[in-house]
Order: C-alpha cells, then structure tokens, then sequence
C-alpha cells in the first residue's frame, strides 16, 4: 500500500513529498521511495520499511531512483533499518542512488555499510518474474 507525506515544496507546490511502498519479488521485499526524504516526510518510508521487515524476507532493496533529496533524518533512518534487517536475518540494500544522494551518502560515508546498486536490478523491475 502506498504511503505519502504530504506539504509544501520549495516551490510553493502543495503535493504528496515523498511516497514509499512496499511490494514482493520472491524473497525479496522491495522499497520503493520518491520524492524528498528529510525530518518532515520520513514516516512514509518508516512505516514501508517495517511492513517489509514484518514479511520477513531474505532482503529488502530499497529502490532510490526517485528519491530527490536526503537530509542525515533520512541517512539515520536507512542505518536504523539495515541494523534492524540484521537483526532480523536479512539485509538492505541501495538501488539507483541518483547523484544528489548518492553525494550526500558519500560524503558522510554511510555508503560503505550499504551494498549499493547503481540500478534497480533487472530481476526486481516490476513486471518481471525472478
């Protein structure tokens, strides 16, 4: 089920900032995030990521390739989740880091804990069978 968090941008445009949902590609659970995550919007991916978690799956990849902008809220929120997939037996992961995340990830070094995908892999595009 698709989650939002909804406000104003800085362009004055009201509109859901981020969205985030969860869905099932064998037993990998897929997170896909859009729009700005920051201290304001992160309860939508929050609430995807512990659905994910709930399913109990061998690893969850988190789709980032529509994700705009992350401020270090959202970098703590991902480290929280990996540590809690850890704990759960399986792992997270980054796909499609698009390049003002991917900075940000980089400059603070978080990157190196993630196992990183430059895109969403071709096994877990919607609409394709693993």
């Amino acid at each position: 089920m698709p989650r939002d968090a909804t406000g104003t941008g800085g362009a004055g445009l009201v509109g859901p900032r981020l969205t985030a949902s969860v869905r099932r590609s064998g037993a990998t659970a897929v997170v896909t995030v859009t729009g700005e995550l920051d201290r304001d919007t992160q309860e939508p991916l929050r609430e995807a990521l512990s659905e994910a978690l709930e399913r109990r799956p061998e690893r969850i990849v988190v789709d980032c390739g529509g994700l705009t902008f992350c401020d270090s809220t959202g970098l703590n929120l991902l480290l929280t989740a990996r540590l809690d997939a850890l704990e759960a037996g399986s792992g997270l992961e980054l796909a499609a880091l698009r390049p003002p995340v991917d900075r940000a990830f980089g400059i603070t070094g978080v990157v190196a804990v993630f196992t990183v995908h430059d895109e969403l892999p071709t096994d877990l595009v919607e609409g394709k069978r693993p």
